[in-house]
């Protein structure tokens, strides 16, 4: 198994504004100067090289940080926004604050959900793995609030409201 390395990165591709183009010409479909890699189901763009698949934005930060950390976050959460401004070295916990909103929250605030055992709205949010019980609202606006000032204040730069 070969193992990238930075030196191996920068003969490879060329960078510019978050994007990666082929110094040489991969394979028979691929063009020298051509944008590397494909976007996948998961939202990310990935890149093959020398039979293995990488997301492009750690591919990016190994290009020009010459290490690749266990997890490399997108700031403003744009998964396709791979700007070496945009990306940085993080824990997976602090990755996980950082995260969206899910896609079956139904109340439109992240962390709030509907307790229907006491008909009000539950605040919950998570710190290092633990998930921390912030009360319960009649008010959605007010559960909103706490876990807002909340996730500020634990998360620091890396919360994440939706």
């Amino acid at each position: 198994m070969f193992d990238i390395n930075q030196e191996t990165i920068k003969k490879l591709f060329d960078y510019s504004h978050g994007k990666l183009f082929w110094k040489i010409k991969p394979t028979y479909r691929v063009k020298k100067g051509q944008e590397s890699g494909t976007i996948s189901s998961d939202g990310y763009r990935h890149i093959g090289i020398f039979g293995k698949m990488y997301t492009t934005h750690r591919i990016i930060f190994l290009y020009h940080y010459g290490f690749l950390p266990d997890c490399v976050d997108h700031i403003n959460g744009n998964k396709l926004d791979n700007r070496i401004e945009n990306l940085r070295s993080v824990t997976t916990t602090q990755n996980q604050y950082n995260a969206k909103k899910r896609k079956d929250n139904i109340s439109g605030v992240k962390g709030i959900s509907w307790y229907k055992r006491y008909n009000k709205w539950r605040a919950q949010c998570k710190v290092e793995g633990k998930t921390i019980s912030l009360g319960y609202y009649l008010d959605i606006r007010e559960a909103e609030k706490v876990i807002k000032l909340f996730r500020e204040n634990q998360h620091g730069e890396f919360h994440n409201h939706g």
